[in-house]
């Protein structure tokens, strides 16, 4: 089950906390509870990615993205992620999530967030988000323009861009 009360408590805790630039990082703070381990005690791989999702939104809310969405008829949408799993994260364990944008091109914007148990990251993914709308996809300089800040299109990583272009060479739609 979606953890809304959970979303709902990120977003009331963080709904005065200071407004977030599109290089800034959105940091919280998680308890890994029963209804999100796999039956050998610690998160399951598939709740990983639903909680990741607490840190985007509200990440998103604090650059201003959520009130853009509304007033625009926008969507948001998963284009791709790539997910690295390394530490466990048992039962009742506290974790923090990272959550910060790495760039954009024309279509899309990516997003990096971790998990960390202290020192230690857990995990980490990338994931290629679009903007929506009845057209299809919105051209992410639409968005910049819309947060104030049209010429934010910080040069990324080269593990990122390596994945862009893999991606790229990626068959679509599957061959089965």
């Amino acid at each position: 089950m979606y953890p809304i009360i959970r979303l709902a408590k990120e977003i009331v805790k963080f709904r005065n906390a200071p407004r977030l630039s599109l290089d800034d990082v959105h940091v919280s703070e998680h308890i890994c509870w029963p209804v999100d381990i796999d039956i050998f005690g610690e998160l399951n791989n598939g709740r990983t990615l639903t909680l990741y999702d607490l840190g985007r939104l509200v990440m998103g809310q604090r650059v201003g993205l959520g009130a853009l969405l509304k007033k625009n008829g926008w969507g948001m949408t998963m284009a791709g992620a790539s997910v690295r799993y390394r530490r466990r994260v048992k039962v009742f364990q506290k974790f923090t999530m990272r959550t910060r944008s790495l760039g954009r091109d024309d279509k899309f914007i990516y997003l990096h967030q971790t998990m960390w148990r202290k020192d230690e990251a857990t995990s980490a993914i990338l994931y290629r988000v679009a903007l929506t709308d009845k057209n299809g996809i919105v051209p992410t300089q639409k968005m910049v323009d819309a947060l104030g800040c049209p010429d934010w299109k910080p040069e990324m990583p080269g593990w990122v861009t390596n994945w862009i272009a893999a991606e790229n060479t990626r068959v679509w739609p599957p061959e089965n």
